[in-house]
């Protein structure tokens, strides 16, 4: 078999983008363009020349042609977002790597939030889109967190009077009336998740002032029943510890001018044995519903510590496995006669 051609690319980097921004300190940025291409890169002054496969040489420039777009709007660079940025360009979509992390969803004391995987731009997407959303991933992959900057972002446009973020208080069960303290002190660990992130999206003193208002309220999952939510932003989150009739009477408090969010993750359900998730039924019954969407995020967009992905990964895989085994292995049962 012959070796692929070698093709020569050369690439003038703008003057007016800092090749120190480009490259990162300490060449970091360039140093993982190395590694993930089967291609040479050498930079002399604002000059860039590749040599490798005509498809990765290619590749490369698109990269490079990406980051000056966002070095432009004012995002900084890092190794991670020159990771990110090669699997998107890997996927062969027709969104680029500058749509999708350089969209802003909210920015607070210095801090902007984004989408950091392509998977994550579709969310927030849909979101913009549907009526009712589901982001259905394991854990580290943004989809509370990116479902409540939605939110913020919605109440600070006055698209919404209020926001509602709700969770299960499963693990509590019968055992809340064993803890010391008034309910809601109970209730509190189950939904402090929900007030960390909250205080990462809002000015510290802000918070009280909007949750003693009503504007914002975190309550648990049981307090919605019998009510109906009108223009709202509401995000109901672990939700694969709701029972199917809880998912139910969930989904049915939607009322004018509302957004609902549900998030979760099926490979973590810490229902009673024997109780099914409503968060799996429900995939089977609104799937093709219209204005309802379902968003499935995976081991790539966790956006945690590197080590989280390849932990999700290596589960992932695990479960495949144990489902190929169960699936494939012969019955030794005894067999019967008759009906």
């Amino acid at each position: 078999m012959s070796e692929q051609p070698i093709t020569q690319h050369t690439v003038t980097i703008p003057n007016s983008i800092a090749m120190v921004a480009l490259l990162g300190p300490g060449d970091a940025n360039l140093a993982v363009i190395e590694q993930q291409f089967d291609a040479d890169v050498h930079v002399r002054g604002n000059t860039v020349s590749i040599a490798g496969a005509p498809s990765e040489a290619a590749l490369v420039e698109r990269l490079l042609d990406e980051l000056v777009t966002m070095i432009r709007t004012g995002q900084g660079m890092s190794p991670e977002t020159v990771e990110r940025s090669i699997s998107i360009l890997r996927e062969e979509t027709k969104e680029r790597p500058a749509e999708v992390l350089s969209l802003n969803i909210l920015s607070n004391r210095g801090r902007t939030i984004r989408p950091k995987t392509l998977n994550q731009k579709r969310y927030v997407d849909a979101i913009d889109q549907h009526t009712i959303v589901f982001g259905i991933g394991p854990a580290g992959t943004g989809k509370t967190y990116l479902a409540m900057a939605k939110a913020v972002q919605a109440l600070q446009a006055k698209e919404v009077n209020r926001i509602i973020l709700t969770r299960p208080a499963v693990e509590a069960g019968e055992r809340l009336g064993f803890l010391p303290g008034t309910l809601s002190e109970k209730i509190d660990p189950y939904l402090r998740p929900l007030y960390d992130a909250l205080h990462d999206m809002l000015d510290p003193e802000l918070v009280p002032k909007l949750l003693a208002a009503g504007t914002i309220e975190v309550a648990p999952l049981a307090y919605m029943r019998g009510r109906t939510l009108n223009d709202a932003f509401i995000v109901l989150d672990e939700a694969q510890n709701t029972s199917p009739e809880q998912m139910k009477m969930f989904l049915t408090r939607l009322g004018f001018g509302s957004s609902m969010i549900v998030t979760g993750d099926v490979t973590q359900v810490d229902l009673p044995s024997g109780t099914h998730s409503g968060l799996r039924v429900v995939e089977g019954i609104l799937e093709g519903v219209r204005d309802v969407e379902f968003i499935r995020l995976t081991g790539q967009d966790v956006v945690r510590h590197k080590l989280v992905g390849r932990i999700v990964a290596a589960y992932e895989k695990y479960d495949v496995e144990q489902q190929s085994t169960t699936t494939s292995a012969p019955s030794t049962g005894p067999r019967r006669s008759g009906a």
